[in-house]
């Protein structure tokens, strides 16, 4: 018997060393933990030592259908033995299905859609489609928000730490405070191109926007001819306890970008886009974005959060998590702030010694900032499951 044959799917081979091969052969440019992960079921991991993790992590917010998702795992096995690529220059049925399936999901007004291979693609793109659709410049993004880390992303990103090695950026970028009205109003002018907010930030410490700021934003943008971007690549497919966070805020944007979950864990992007959003053909392109491969797995995963109402169960159990967290509050946690099953738990010092101490206890989770933990589990996380993480981190914690 082996070591591992506790695992989902019973026995497998002995992994190889993955940490040496890694430090030996990979550019180290992630911050790695002393950790394996060589299988998933649900919500739960597997390191090569047979240890069984709650994620909450989930890909950076990538798994929210679950680790080997039956659906997702056919669909991409069946459309393997069909076709794999095909070039947008062809018409192409798998492509097609999840263009159709995007446009029905989307909010009203979204029914076109660009296909792309990562959250940084989407937004590299969205401002593409900006500039040549207003022959304007200027981009307005908000202080704290994270939008990827090619070079047109990350100049709107707003992190020093993100930014300061790989100056000069992109020109025409500027910031203005999260949630403040009269800042965003004045900001955004006839040289505006686009204006691109997150209705949570992420990596900005999970801080939902204010009503009042995206309204503001929406009428500033029609005011004067810009393009309003929201970024819903973490935010995105039922996330926050609706297939698309803007939906709390009746808002809807003139582009969409999207990513993350949306592949039920296969790489895929998308920017939806309403009508004046029209690039002219032959100004963009990807190799391999809109295969058919990414496809069949993306309408997989929307179809599974459709018919799994994982929208509502995210409402619910981050709900749960809050009261159960809530009755028993660690002094040195400074706030709370939740949006489903996007949680951020914002303590009074550093948090990596605590993911540290929360990796220790079995439960896997994220930095948002020097003092947030990040809490994105699985969708198809269990009511147990969420009781287990909210008990562990209250233990690591008090």
């Amino acid at each position: 018997m082996s070591a591992h044959a506790d695992w989902p799917g019973g026995d497998i081979a002995e992994p190889r060393d993955a940490r040496a091969i890694e430090r030996t052969h990979g550019l180290e440019v992630y911050p790695k933990r002393d950790i394996t992960v060589v299988r998933g079921k649900g919500a739960e991991v597997w390191d090569d030592r047979g240890r069984r993790y709650i994620d909450c992590v989930a890909g950076i917010g990538v798994a929210s259908v679950g680790h080997a998702n039956p659906a997702v795992a056919g669909a991409v096995a069946e459309q393997a033995r069909t076709l794999v690529t095909c070039p947008g220059i062809f018409y192409n049925d798998a492509r097609a299905r999840l263009l159709e399936k995007l446009a029905e999901v989307a909010p009203a007004g979204l029914s076109r859609a660009f296909l792309c291979n990562s959250g940084t693609e989407a937004i590299e793109a969205a401002f593409k489609f900006a500039r040549v659709v207003t022959g304007r410049v200027g981009i307005v993004s908000t202080m704290r928000g994270f939008h990827g880390r090619t070079l047109g992303a990350l100049s709107a990103t707003y992190k020093k730490e993100y930014r300061e090695l790989f100056k000069p950026l992109v020109p025409g970028f500027s910031f203005v405070p999260f949630n403040n009205v009269d800042k965003l109003r004045a900001a955004v002018s006839e040289e505006t191109a686009a204006v691109v907010i997150e209705p949570v930030q992420g990596e900005g410490g999970i801080r939902p926007a204010s009503a009042g700021f995206l309204r503001a934003a929406r009428e500033a943008c029609d005011d004067t001819g810009a393009v309003l971007i929201f970024d819903e690549i973490q935010t995105g497919f039922c996330r926050t306890g609706r297939m698309f966070a803007c939906e709390h805020y009746q808002v809807t944007p003139d582009i969409l970008c999207l990513a993350k979950a949306m592949g039920g864990g296969v790489p895929i992007g998308a920017v939806l886009a309403a009508d004046r959003v029209n690039p002219p053909v032959g100004k963009h392109g990807t190799t391999f974005g809109g295969n058919p491969l990414a496809c069949a797995a993306a309408l997989a995963a929307i179809r599974f959060m459709e018919d799994e109402r994982l929208a509502e169960r995210a409402q619910r159990l981050g709900t749960r998590f809050r009261n159960r967290f809530e009755r028993d509050l660690p002094a040195r946690v400074r706030a709370l702030r939740q949006v489903g099953l996007m949680i951020g738990i914002e303590l009074r010092e550093r948090c990596v010694p605590f993911l540290k101490a929360l990796m220790e206890q079995g439960v896997l989770a994220l930095p948002a900032g020097r003092t947030v933990i990040r809490v994105l589990p699985p969708l198809v996380i269990t009511e147990s499951q969420i009781d287990e993480v909210v008990d562990t981190l209250v233990n690591v914690l008090a």
